[in-house]
């Protein structure tokens, strides 16, 4: 392995994981990290797409690295087949053949333990903009992308993070949010990650997370807002010993998508002395901004009193974190984003920012970073929202999900954020169904079966009751209200509402076809 060398790692996030990327970025190559989340088709197009010279990953990356054709010399973590004490050599050679496996993370360890026995050194450190690492989108509004960091981008990244949330080495954190795992080893702290599946946010546990906590005296917690949700719906089940461990956390940061104030304060009674935060960004800059429970109280405030221009009209997201700016490129009647970037309070547009943190590159997209890059130094992150006259940003969807209606654009999240106070609506997605200019306002709810019976049976038009509430909840003309059994979201986060599929479940559904379920 020499620097400039693109490396793959297939390992979920763990000891292997963080000596692994840490070693590799020691070295001068380069990081690539695919989310499993991503699934097998979306996996292989990012790791052919990277064109990695390594590939280290646990059994199953290395059997499906052999099947898929994916690039690279492969490494197996974990130990040799002989170091488990039940497989034969000659087996062992022949699985090791079958599926190409060059050698294991075990044997690795050992070499380099007699190599620096011997007085070898390490070569020079990486300069700081070569690049460190290639991390790829979620890949919610289309194929993932993958994001150059460099080192030095990267380690600005780590210390927006820091300095925006006071991490330090002697403040240990538990990361139930995949893009954090690795902060910890980056900050010198202590981190761990819950018993959970990292691919499926949701299957976080209040038990689960207590336990974490407890083993590191965790000062801190980052977690999605699904993960999160369910450690509220599993509190019940919390020992005395677990709730006594939850009440010592200090900050609990939701990342990821959007939530309300309201889910937010639920978090707050399982970690009662928490102050709960929740950044804004995204893969190619994170955190951009950031608000606490308290500010978006506030903000949600000054909106209802109409006492700051601007305020309202979204999900408050918070000012820039230190060295990072936000201005908004304005919409026009037909929902593109043309206008020429400005602060000024409460022009609905494309969300353009610049930071430190910011991304190098898109990795061999040319035509994508281009467009990305339409002012040199910024990014259109394709996020719809707008200022306010305090400075504070209101995301209100994203700018491929713009309703373009007779009456004018509509943007979406202000729209499912009032329908998400009706109760027992569990998720919403207000999304356009006909041709642009003359779309109608479509809205797709999943609820709570114990608030709302028959949640669970197939998709269909709401019942009149819901359906009156979701139009009184709202500023805009509804057309229609249809009730699904899980109103699906993105594999990452399993939070962010998929619109584009809905959309057109949606017209197929209300157009009479066979729809099924979206």
């Amino acid at each position: 392995m020499r620097p400039g060398h693109r490396v793959s790692l297939l390992i979920p996030p763990g000891i292997d994981l963080t000596t692994a990327l840490f070693a590799v970025l020691r070295l001068g190559a380069t990081v690539v990290l695919a989310d499993a989340g991503l699934g097998v088709k979306g996996l292989t197009r990012a790791v052919r797409g990277a064109g990695p010279d390594h590939i280290i990953g646990i059994e199953k990356a290395m059997v499906a690295a052999r099947v898929l054709g994916w690039p690279g010399r492969k490494f197996v973590v974990g130990p040799t087949m002989q170091e488990v004490g039940y497989t034969p050599p000659r087996t062992a050679h022949t699985r090791r053949r079958t599926f190409g496996i060059y050698g294991s993370t075990r044997e690795l360890l050992g070499r380099g333990a007699v190599l620096a026995a011997a007085g070898a050194v390490l070569p020079a450190a990486p300069d700081p903009d070569s690049d460190a690492a290639i991390l790829f989108t979620s890949g919610s509004t289309g194929p993932a992308k993958g994001v150059v960091y460099t080192h030095r981008r990267l380690a600005a990244m780590r210390d927006a993070v820091a300095t925006t949330y006071g991490l330090a080495p002697e403040r240990s954190f538990v990361a139930g949010f995949a893009p954090f795992a690795l902060l910890g080893t980056a900050l010198g702290a202590t981190s761990a990650t819950p018993d959970m599946d990292v691919t499926a946010p949701a299957t976080l546990t209040a038990g689960a997370l207590a336990d974490a906590v407890d083993a590191i005296d965790a000062y801190a917690v980052f977690g999605s807002p699904s993960a999160l949700a369910n450690v509220v719906r599993t509190a019940g089940g919390l020992t005395a010993d677990q709730r006594e461990a939850l009440g010592r956390v200090r900050l609990v940061l939701s990342a990821g998508a959007p939530i309300s104030s309201a889910r937010l304060a639920q978090v707050l009674d399982v970690m009662p002395a928490a102050a709960a935060h929740t950044p804004y960004g995204m893969t190619e800059v994170l955190p951009l901004t950031d608000v606490s429970l308290e500010e978006v109280r506030a903000a949600e405030a000054d909106a209802a009193a109409a006492r700051v221009a601007g305020a309202g009209g979204g999900s408050c997201v918070g000012a820039p974190v230190p060295g990072a700016q936000v201005r908004i490129v304005p919409l026009d009647d037909a929902g593109a984003a043309t206008g020429a970037p400005t602060a000024q309070p409460g022009v609905t547009g494309e969300v353009l920012v610049t930071a430190p943190h910011l991304k190098d590159r898109y990795d061999r997209l040319w035509a994508t970073q281009e467009h990305s890059a339409t002012w040199p130094g910024w990014h259109r992150t394709g996020d719809v929202g707008h200022l306010d006259a305090a400075g504070r940003l209101w995301i209100e969807g994203r700018l491929s999900h713009v309703i373009v209606a007779a009456d004018g654009v509509v943007t979406p999240v202000q729209v499912e954020n009032d329908v998400l106070g009706i109760r027992g609506v569990s998720r919403a997605a207000a999304v356009g169904v006909g041709p642009a200019g003359a779309q109608q306002v479509v809205v797709v709810v999943e609820t709570d079966p114990a608030v709302h019976a028959g949640a669970r049976q197939a998709p269909a038009l709401a019942p009149a009751g819901l359906a009156h509430a979701v139009r009184a909840a709202v500023g805009v003309p509804v057309a229609a209200v249809l009730r699904v059994p899980e109103v699906p979201t993105d594999v990452r986060h399993n939070s962010k509402v998929e619109r584009g599929r809905l959309a057109v479940w949606a017209g197929r559904m209300l157009a009479g076809a066979r729809a099924g379920t979206p």
